[in-house]
């Protein structure tokens, strides 16, 4: 057979495994640099995993990690015919003159595993291509698998607790300086002292009856995000087309009147408040995507993008029930959001993005009495429930009782709050400028 048609061997290099193992059989100090690169999982010849689990132990439990403990130590454990025979730990000793090269030739071990990872990635994606799933599902599955790549080599999860105590102190002392626990602003004062800001992992549902400003507060979010703190978010449009949410922004940045800005009826004045905030909105690092009939795959894909390109802090999607999973279950609407919600959570989490999803509330708060909505009344699935961290409810008086003497003031019901207390926040109702704002600033 010719050698272009023999099988390629995944990617490896012998060499420097034996190079790695020997420099940490001569030093405790190369052992201390070595699992800071790698790990077991890194390695290509499984003899060398048992070996490199072997010492690794025994350095953890401070016993000695010469050739001829690690040898004893294997011959206990039952390992040591898989770790290549009783010479195995005093050959690799011909291959390493010195340990001060271990970090180096760990990292070339990592960096052949990690191609090693992609070569496997490469063939799962391609049986991916080959096989009768949605196309969309697919491909954020290939997504998913390609993201897989570095994140085992990047788990802050699991680490020692000691690994990154310091950062855990820097970020105490920051609760005492700001009352924020690295969690984006919602730009409302109670609301944040509640929540501590939305942060990395959640997943926030905010709901409402149509037209009670369930679309505003999530713009507000938006702009305390990326005008007041120059930190970059998207908004995934399924009802608003760009033109309408650059209309809200703007309308509730410069304090003009919403049907001023589309009946075209700006006056003077309304000129001048607009070109006064231009320059901080047309700055600001704010993604709309506006296309309707978007899955969740095809927005957990452009959310990795962004990741990617630059970061991101913040997802709003407006709104849950125009969103579509893209698979088979479209019969079933409740498996449909099922799947929605959990797959939202799952993004949350990859990505360590809080994502604020817009959904409607069903009719049954309006049947009772004083309308006032609870978590029960989120549409289409319990799973809503289930899987947000957050349930923040809309809800207004003034849109049931004209003649109400809370006018001009909205409650954000805060029914759900996985990390902390419930509570309802009032603020005021601003709505021709499209916007929310403290009651302290009436």
């Amino acid at each position: 057979m010719s050698e272009e048609h023999q099988e390629r061997a995944l990617p490896h290099d012998l060499s420097a495994e034996r190079a790695v193992l020997g420099g940490m059989l001569l030093s405790r100090d190369a052992i201390a640099d070595v699992v800071d690169i790698i790990t077991a999982e890194h390695f290509y010849q499984p003899a060398h995993e048992v070996l490199f689990n072997a010492i690794v132990t025994m350095f953890a439990k401070g016993e000695p990690t010469d050739p001829i403990a690690v040898t004893n130590h294997l011959r206990e454990q039952g390992t040591l015919t898989r770790a290549g025979g009783i010479l195995a730990a005093h050959d690799l000793l011909k291959h390493v003159p010195t340990a001060a090269n271990a970090g180096y030739h760990a990292e070339i071990v990592r960096d052949c595993a990690t191609r090693r990872r992609l070569v496997t990635a490469g063939a799962t994606i391609a049986s991916l291509g080959y096989s009768g799933r949605d196309a969309a599902e697919a491909v954020d599955a290939a997504a998913a698998e390609i993201a897989s790549i570095t994140a085992i080599d990047d788990d802050d999860d699991f680490a020692p607790v000691g690994d990154d105590f310091g950062d855990f102190i820097e970020e105490i002392e920051g609760l005492g300086r700001d009352g924020l626990a690295m969690g984006v602003p919602t730009g409302f004062t109670d609301l944040d002292s509640l929540l501590n800001g939305l942060h990395p992992g959640q997943v926030v549902i905010v709901a409402g009856r149509p037209g009670l400003g369930k679309s505003t507060l999530g713009v507000d979010f938006l702009r305390s995000c990326s005008i007041r703190h120059g930190r970059r978010s998207v908004l995934f449009s399924l009802e608003m087309s760009r033109r309408e949410v650059q209309m809200r922004i703007t309308s509730a940045e410069a304090r003009v009147a919403l049907h001023h800005i589309r009946g075209g009826h700006m006056t003077d004045e309304d000129w001048t408040r607009v070109a006064r905030r231009t320059p901080d909105i047309a700055a600001a690092p704010l993604v709309i995507d506006a296309g309707p009939n978007q899955t969740v795959a095809q927005i957990k894909a452009k959310c990795r993008r962004l990741k990617q390109q630059g970061g991101l802090d913040l997802v709003v999607i407006d709104y849950l029930q125009l969103l579509t999973a893209g698979t088979s279950r479209r019969d079933n609407r409740q498996l449909e959001v099922s799947e929605m919600s959990r797959s939202l959570k799952l993004l949350a989490k990859e990505l360590e993005v809080p994502v604020v999803v817009l959904s409607q509330l069903n009719r049954e708060s309006e049947k009772r009495q004083d309308k006032k909505p609870t978590k029960a009344d989120l549409r289409e699935s319990g799973s809503l429930e289930q899987d947000a961290d957050v349930v923040i409810l809309v809800h207004r008086e003034d849109a049931y009782q004209k003649e109400s003497p809370r006018a001009g003031e909205t409650d954000l019901i805060v029914d759900k709050h996985r990390n902390g207390p419930t509570a309802t926040i009032t603020v005021a109702s601003q709505l021709h400028f499209s916007r929310f704002i403290d009651m302290a600033q009436t």
